[in-house]
């Protein structure tokens, strides 16, 4: 469903490239988890697929075509778009932000209200409860539901999920990761989320992505950045955890 083929990206004033020749295919259905430190790339490259930003080099394909040669609008119509801060309009409801998509695609105002109830009571929010509230009224945690929300309102095949829940606090943080994970068993998108935290990417990612300094060090399943790490930074990287699972293994029996 996205395929990238050796993509650049370089900023002035910048060392080296914020992206460096990152070739990955994610399939349709999968959950990709990009994991990395701030600064390694991995914002970049969600931003590279939606066209915020355009490579300097490489080739970039949704759904086979590259999108470069797709129309902006169009492209981003297709897929949602979850960020940390939320971005909600402060002065519409949390029905209107739910809408709000729709509402740039020309949808009706009955249209726009029964999909944006459908979409609150989805992720958890009473739609009789929380469509009239404004997002100050809302904890961060509601707030984050009310952007994944949005993100779902077209009815994208992609959602990209960028630190999603980097803000919230512990607990909140591991119910919205299981509200994804049902989602996901229930809508059957495919996900490019991007996130700083090892265990996060454990508990949501089919596969894992590992970026470090705009490279792509490694791609695969849980087990395998675990068991055959492939390169020394993943191994450093991934080796506490791989001993707290073999210890856990070996109390099993």
């Amino acid at each position: 469903m996205i395929e990238l083929t050796r993509v650049s990206k370089s900023f002035p004033g910048m060392e080296r490239p914020a992206v460096d020749g990152v070739s990955l295919s994610i399939q349709a259905g999968e959950t990709l988890v990009l994991l990395g430190s701030s600064g390694s790339g991995k914002s970049t490259l969600l931003k590279l697929i939606n066209r915020l930003l355009e490579p300097d080099a490489g080739e970039i394909r949704v759904n086979g075509e590259p999108v470069a040669d797709q129309p902006v609008l169009k492209l981003r119509r297709s897929m949602g778009y979850v960020i940390q801060n939320v971005g909600l309009f402060p002065h519409w409801t949390v029905e209107g932000n739910v809408g709000g998509p729709l509402r740039m695609a020309g949808g009706s105002t009955v249209r726009r209200r029964e999909r944006s109830r459908e979409l609150l009571t989805m992720v958890g929010l009473e739609p009789t409860e929380f469509g009239d509230r404004y997002p100050d009224e809302l904890s961060g945690g509601q707030q984050q539901r009310v952007g994944v929300a949005r993100a779902l309102a077209n009815d994208p095949d992609i959602l990209l999920m960028d630190e999603p829940f980097g803000a919230l606090d512990g607990v909140t943080r591991e119910k919205l990761q299981q509200e994804v994970l049902r989602l996901k068993r229930e809508l059957g998108k495919t996900i490019l989320l991007v996130t700083h935290d090892l265990f996060e990417a454990l508990a949501l990612g089919d596969r894992i992505g590992v970026m470090h300094e705009g490279r792509l060090e490694q791609v695969g399943t849980r087990e395998e950045v675990l068991q055959k790490p492939a390169t020394p930074f993943v191994r450093e990287l991934f080796g506490k955890p791989a001993k707290q699972l073999e210890a856990f293994q070996d109390s099993q029996g």
